[in-house]
């Protein structure tokens, strides 16, 4: 079924990509796998429909990666984040977290005896912000469209001209990385500071990277549960994506 679709399928998308129709062979393999890795997501049936919408979607440029083994939790990392991005030195609106997981880990005191932290078996395991592929809970929760792709870096950011305040991306992210001003009345979350981290600059143990983008919300389970409320429209257009044209009602 692949072999017969995939032909036209990848014309429609090299056109669509801005590419000529005659790839070189390099070309037609980083499209393919681009292609099938969103056919996957979608559902391959769905996706390969008569009627199935073309959706190019563009992921981060880079993400950070942290290494607990290397992490002291002297949190520098926190306060150059908000001294770049906020202009003082306040930890609590870090888009990294460190200093929630210093003593008990990510899980707090409820880990038991496997938790981290000082306090469990010593390992500080940092929050950093996965930059989750489509569809990224915190924008899709975003009842005022808020949270869209940083042009240099593809990372989402918070508009906070636009940004109302409701706090819905928080309850959505799977890891609780959001952060709210209570000053400024918005959202806030890591964006890669326009393609340099400035927490990454700032660690003195080498414990974060910046490196190219790869899929982090598959390595660690979710921290908390999420409560994702999806505005009307937008859940329709979801719809209209996922399940197109084939009259079926998402299970």
């Amino acid at each position: 079924m692949i072999r017969d679709n995939a032909s036209p399928w990848i014309e429609r998308a090299a056109s669509a990509a801005g590419l000529s129709a005659e790839l070189s062979r390099r070309g037609f393999l980083k499209l393919s796998v681009c292609a099938l890795s969103g056919l996957a997501f979608l559902g391959l049936g769905d996706a390969l429909g008569q009627d199935a919408p073309l959706v190019i979607l563009d992921n981060a440029q880079g993400v950070i990666l942290a290494d607990p083994t290397r992490c002291v939790g002297c949190q520098r990392c926190e306060l150059a984040c908000t001294e770049f991005n906020d202009g003082r030195a306040q930890p609590s609106l870090a888009r990294i977290k460190v200093s929630r997981a210093i003593d008990y880990g990510l899980d707090g005191p409820t880990g038991g005896t496997g938790a981290h932290g000082d306090w469990g078996d010593g390992l500080i395991v940092q929050g950093t912000c996965r930059q989750c592929p489509h569809p990224v809970p915190c924008a899709t929760a975003c009842p005022q469209n808020a949270i869209t792709a940083d042009p240099k870096t593809g990372a989402r950011v918070v508009d906070p001209t636009v940004c109302v305040g409701c706090r819905l991306c928080q309850r959505a992210c799977p890891w609780d990385m959001l952060a709210f001003d209570e000053q400024a009345h918005v959202a806030t979350k890591c964006f890669l500071c326009h393609g340099s981290p400035k927490c990454v600059e700032a660690c003195p143990a080498a414990a974060l990277r910046y490196v190219p983008w790869r899929d982090l919300t598959r390595d660690t389970r979710p921290t908390r549960a999420t409560l994702a409320v999806v505005p009307a429209q937008q859940a329709k257009a979801c719809v209209d994506c996922h399940h197109p044209a084939t009259g079926k009602t998402p299970q």
